[in-house]
């Protein structure tokens, strides 16, 4: 599916961009104003540090695994995605795992679908 055409293919394309770290494809998807609330800490993250750290291997996704996630539009330029995720990965040196829902939303802009919000929030 096309991320320009699809808010799933767009929320698929960013896991799959925090996985491969691949920057390009990040910056892509995310509006300039973008920001993160961490699934593990609670604290802000913005796209500038959100590159930075996974530029930098600081924060290492090996796998996010999708075990769900929903779509809902509006006004056919925002889209807000919900779902569920296992996480695995590297802060540091220090190995991580999380099972977590999230809230990603989307907004319609020129070069297509781009994250402009997203929240992770931890099951235990």
């Amino acid at each position: 599916m096309d991320t320009k055409l699809d808010p799933l293919a767009a929320d698929r394309a960013f896991f799959s961009a925090l996985i491969s770290a691949n920057l390009e494809s990040l910056d892509s998807l995310l509006v300039d104003d973008f920001i993160l609330i961490d699934v593990l800490s609670g604290s802000e993250i913005t796209k500038p540090m959100l590159l930075a750290a996974v530029g930098s291997s600081q924060v290492k996704f090996e796998a996010i695994d999708q075990v769900e996630s929903r779509m809902r539009v509006y006004a056919a330029n925002t889209a807000v995605v919900t779902g569920r995720t296992e996480m695995r990965g590297r802060a540091g040196e220090v190995a991580f795992t999380a099972s977590s829902r999230y809230t990603h939303v989307f907004v319609l802009q020129g070069s297509g679908w781009m994250l402009a919000s997203a929240q992770g929030t931890q099951i235990r």
